[in-house]
């Protein structure tokens, strides 16, 4: 069974909980693999073009007759190889959406998780809640707790909302919603904190 370190609300170690058994299954990194690449070609816009001969400002005429003037035969001033021309084969508007089926991006969840377990890098908290966004308190109780303060991830529900307003000036803290969270986002967290309750939903949800 996989098993993490408990931290009470204040940053005070508690004692080794077991996980769910979501953490204990299979990792396959294919399937982090497809869906990570998916994820992240999905983020791209795709909107790089670049004007061809027809879309340039110019063409038409042709510049000089084709012979006698001891000049390189040319067609129009369109091309690419004059200044001001077209881009010879540059970039078109492309989609990069990539699909994923639900399987394949269950397995990949998992195994992110699986992995940050084993690895000793996901950390559980008996309630990450606030009565106001503070960011000076979310410090005090992470350097309390001795998590390395390096791309931390803190996976929240819906009623952890002062712990994500806490978070937003902290430049190596991130904050992702139970719901939203992905593979992506648990592997290139250097450490993953949840609270008890987002666990739970993790746990039913996920």
């Amino acid at each position: 069974m996989a098993s993490a370190k408990l931290f009470a609300a204040t940053g005070d170690f508690k004692n080794d909980i077991q996980l769910p058994a979501l953490f204990d299954e299979e990792v396959n990194k294919v399937c982090m693999y497809l869906h990570i690449k998916a994820i992240l070609n999905n983020l791209r816009q795709g909107n790089a073009k670049t004007k061809t001969k027809s879309e340039v400002s110019g063409g038409g005429q042709k510049p000089w007759k084709q012979k006698g003037t001891g000049r390189a035969r040319s067609g129009q001033n369109t091309s690419p190889v004059w200044v001001r021309g077209a881009k010879a084969h540059g970039p078109k508007t492309h989609d990069y959406f990539e699909k994923v089926n639900k399987k394949v991006k269950k397995i990949a969840f998992h195994s992110a998780l699986a992995t940050k377990a084993q690895e000793g890098k996901f950390f559980v908290f008996e309630s990450l809640s606030f009565d106001t966004p503070k960011t000076k308190d979310l410090l005090a109780v992470l350097t309390k707790s001795g998590i390395e303060q390096r791309n931390v991830l803190f996976v929240v529900s819906a009623k952890d909302q002062n712990l994500y307003l806490s978070s937003n000036n902290i430049p190596w803290v991130r904050c992702a919603r139970v719901e939203d969270v992905n593979t992506y986002d648990i592997v290139r967290a250097n450490n993953v904190v949840i609270s008890q309750a987002a666990l739970s939903e993790l746990e039913g949800g996920r």
